[in-house]
């Protein structure tokens, strides 16, 4: 499926996600989230907290895609090092951010916990724009076509809905599954004929499962033209049903 649309990445920053001590809980969302805008994922990687890494990963990413979005490495301790190097990138300073600061004071005010640790998380590069944290008050922030923000998904996921104003969609993409117990090699060469047939209009992807011994398998469609993804689901399950199968179509994703 081709367009004009909006595209966007997604930097995850940290050699925590690396090392498997913790899982990714955020690039589903972000996913989602962005595709319910109309705006096309296109990328996803994955770095460690390694300055020339992270540098040369937001500048091919920035100059690729509408959106770049990162997470993680924007908090108080020697390792959170994203500000730095998001400035280092674009070739600006970093600079202590003074609404950053305000919002940091009034948040630990009568507590004494403010200190100069805590202060790193208001440094900005120069330029930036504040993302809101609702959630824990520190900020993300934004220059230019990227999006800087926490790790933590609960964090994380109160700014990325805080952006919606700033993110410009495309057309919506909608889905359809066609669920059987045909198993995927057996309609291997009909399902790539038809693939052929719509062209680059509608993806088509195929996802078995296994469960409870048996095999079932969801052929998941995604277009911006319903019309078109209608009488391509209909293709579809026209070909399994040749095959001996009872298909069922249904709206959004199926099994996987």
């Amino acid at each position: 499926m081709t367009d004009n649309a909006p595209t966007a990445a997604l930097l995850i920053i940290g050699n925590e996600i690396l090392s498997g001590r913790t899982q990714d809980a955020n690039l589903s969302f972000i996913a989602t989230y962005l595709g319910d805008l109309g705006i096309r994922f296109r990328e996803a990687r994955v770095v460690p907290d390694v300055e020339a890494e992270i540098i040369a990963a937001i500048n091919a990413l920035r100059a690729r895609y509408t959106y770049v979005f990162t997470t993680g490495g924007i908090g108080p301790t020697h390792d959170d090092i994203t500000a730095d190097c998001i400035a280092k990138a674009f070739g600006v300073p970093l600079l202590r951010h003074p609404e950053a600061v305000r919002r940091l004071e009034a948040h630990y005010a009568g507590t004494g916990l403010l200190n100069e640790a805590r202060l790193r998380m208001a440094n900005v590069p120069e330029g930036g724009i504040l993302i809101d944290n609702p959630v824990s008050t520190a900020p993300g922030f934004q220059i230019g076509n990227v999006f800087v923000m926490a790790g933590v998904p609960k964090i994380m996921q109160a700014m990325l809905t805080g952006l919606r104003d700033r993110l410009v969609g495309g057309p919506l993409v909608r889905t359809k599954s066609v669920i059987s117990a045909i198993p995927e090699g057996s309609f291997a060469d009909a399902l790539r004929t038809v693939q052929e047939q719509v062209g680059a209009g509608v993806d088509i992807g195929s996802y078995p499962s296994f469960a409870g011994g048996k095999i079932s398998t969801a052929l998941v469609l995604r277009a911006t033209d319903p019309d078109l993804l209608a009488h391509t689901a209909e293709q579809v399950a026209a070909m399994l049903r040749a095959l001996g199968g009872e298909p069922v179509i249904i709206d959004g994703y199926g099994e996987e």
